[in-house]
């Protein structure tokens, strides 16, 4: 590994990779790529606990606060994006760290998945009336002028696939300066090894904080309809808001879901390819040993 290896700081909600980040960004002269599937979106900084404006100012964050919340964002704009923004960070002689909680956008960022990019309704009925007015060979030398090494893995007269990978070729274009899965930096990636009952606590610590920070005006201003509204947090807001709730079964249920999402997360990165389980306070001794950074001058 070189001092260009991207570290990727993984694990559950409340284990602390968001300040983890910071103060090895700090250290080492990084920036941080979020990887998490709520905090990209904007205006929802309580119930995503996305990062302290302070830690925005002190630290250069991509991939953060940069979706509208009514917006649908899929892992392979994910990808795209954060593959953009760490060649960005390396062209600049800064160091890159990926911190998140979202599975899927660290397994596509790293190559590990292959995606189905991007949803458009109205490209996918588009493609259907194509589909109905055209043979399946002519769908499929479509598909093979737009990318002919995903042509070469589908059958023809599998117009069903042919019409996902038209779908998925045409809703995203090409990564920017020509980035493909080729030319991907080299990926470190630890997960924060945390025991389960500290977690619960912080989570516990947590939801008090983010009732008492104003998580329901929050979810009531995003509203129901919104696409990042799913999030955990925000369906048990507005359920309260309706008078489904008391505030007391509010708090109670917003940290078993919380929790349950917490074990979920732990359950996928044990499945992760290649991920080190790491305690929090070990992991900037590994960058040093293992990636050959050294931190900044004071």
């Amino acid at each position: 590994m070189s001092d260009s290896t991207v570290l990727v700081i993984a694990g559950a909600t409340a284990a602390g990779k968001t300040p983890l980040a910071f103060d090895l960004a700090l250290r080492f002269d990084a920036e941080i790529v979020g990887a998490d599937s709520r905090q990209i979106y904007n205006d929802m900084p309580i119930g995503t606990a996305a990062p302290s404006s302070e830690a925005l100012s002190a630290v250069r964050h991509h991939c953060v606060a940069m979706v509208d919340p009514y917006e649908r964002y899929s892992a392979g704009r994910f990808e795209r994006d954060a593959l953009a923004a760490i060649a960005d960070i390396q062209a600049r002689g800064k160091r890159a760290i990926v911190a998140g909680g979202t599975g899927f956008y660290i397994r596509a960022l790293t190559g590990s998945v292959g995606l189905a990019r991007a949803y458009d309704e109205q490209l996918r009925a588009r493609l259907r009336r194509e589909a109905s007015v055209h043979e399946p060979g002519f769908l499929h030398q479509w598909l093979v002028r737009l990318d002919s090494r995903r042509a070469a893995a589908i059958d023809p007269n599998d117009t069903y696939r042919v019409l996902r990978a038209l779908e998925i070729r045409l809703a995203d274009p090409p990564i920017p300066n020509g980035t493909d899965a080729m030319r991907r930096p080299e990926f470190f990636k630890v997960a924060l090894e945390v025991p389960v009952a500290e977690i619960d606590q912080r989570i516990a610590t947590r939801t008090a904080h983010m009732l008492a920070s104003g998580l329901i005006e929050e979810a009531e201003r995003i509203g129901p309809n919104a696409v990042a509204g799913s999030a955990v947090g925000y369906p048990q807001a507005l359920a309260y808001l309706r008078g489904w709730s008391t505030e007391e079964e509010l708090r109670t249920t917003l940290m078993r879901a919380t929790k349950r999402y917490a074990r979920r997360q732990i359950a996928w990165f044990r499945r992760e390819p290649g991920i080190e389980w790491v305690s929090p306070g070990h992991v900037a001794g590994i960058v040093r040993e293992k990636l050959g950074w050294r931190e900044k001058p004071d």
